[in-house]
């Protein structure tokens, strides 16, 4: 059986923030329940014992667990990294002697990040000592992870300052998936997002920010994301489960509410750690 999970659903700093003293954070200092995961994707194909991890973020540790007890038989058989920002790749130091020592974990990567890696530490000695094993995965190039499980990285606009940016196509015999969790703007990627609707069962995308007044003193233009009201009117109407990912620890979405319901009326729904999808 093929099976994707979610992992996390929160942008890179994960809910609560470091320093924010917000009251949605707040309340998750206080009860654990409320904390979210920074966002990444599971795969597990129990017919070979292995699965992966898409992105591996500062809540590695905790997400590994998490993977494990949904496929306590399979093996981590390696990652894929979306691009170079804090909350897409930093949990490869877990993979480091101090930590679990692994012996050539394939992370697979496009040349651009791969070339990042290799030129910063500790990145570079993860590789030297062999604890991790670099993957050149040039865009729109599909992975063959297993028999019946492949993954494309798919390129798309995003602040690349170190690297380039990657959202992944992943298909299985019975249905297909597509994970997108960072985006500068629909408008700038040469796809019309009802089109690659149209041509995959789930999607989930890129919903850092409801509103652009969500952070004040900060300019929403250096930090550049779809709002959810946008990705949700382009996607409303379409027969693909669409569901929000990597949110800001400001968005509203993450509680019941008038902002949750309205992108509920147009069919999309939020993301949460340990949603499921069977891929064959």
């Amino acid at each position: 059986m093929l099976e994707a999970i979610l992992l996390g659903a929160a942008q890179d700093a994960g809910l609560p923030q470091t320093g924010c003293v917000c009251d949605r954070c707040r309340a998750a200092q206080v009860d654990p329940s409320r904390r979210q995961f920074v966002v990444s994707l599971g795969l597990i194909d129990r017919a070979v014992g292995q699965m992966w991890m898409i992105d591996a973020t500062p809540d590695f540790r905790e997400q590994l667990i998490l993977l494990q007890q949904a496929a306590p038989a399979c093996s981590l058989a390696g990652i894929l990294l979306t691009h170079a920002h804090m909350g897409h790749y930093t949990g490869l130091i877990q993979l480091g002697r101090e930590a679990w020592n692994t012996r050539h974990m394939p992370v697979y990567a496009t040349p651009r990040m791969c070339a990042f890696l290799m030129r910063n530490q500790p990145w570079q000695q993860l590789a030297k000592f062999g604890n991790i094993a670099l993957r050149l995965s040039p865009p729109d190039k599909p992975i063959t992870l297993s028999p019946q499980l492949t993954v494309t990285p798919i390129p798309v606009p995003h602040r690349d300052e170190w690297s380039d940016t990657m959202a992944f196509r992943v298909d299985g015999p019975q249905q297909s998936l597509f994970y997108c969790p960072d985006i500068d703007d629909w408008e700038r990627w040469e796809q019309p997002l009802p089109a690659l609707l149209s041509q995959v069962d789930v999607a989930l995308l890129d919903g850092a920010f409801f509103s652009p007044a969500e952070i004040p003193g900060r300019n929403i233009a250096e930090i550049p994301h779809p709002l959810a009201t946008d990705t949700a009117e382009r996607a409303a109407g379409s027969a693909c489960d669409v569901r929000l990912i990597h949110l800001n620890h400001t968005n509203p979405l993450w509680d019941d509410g008038p902002q949750r319901a309205w992108v509920a009326e147009r069919g999309v729904g939020v993301g949460r750690t340990g949603d499921r999808w069977l891929l064959g």
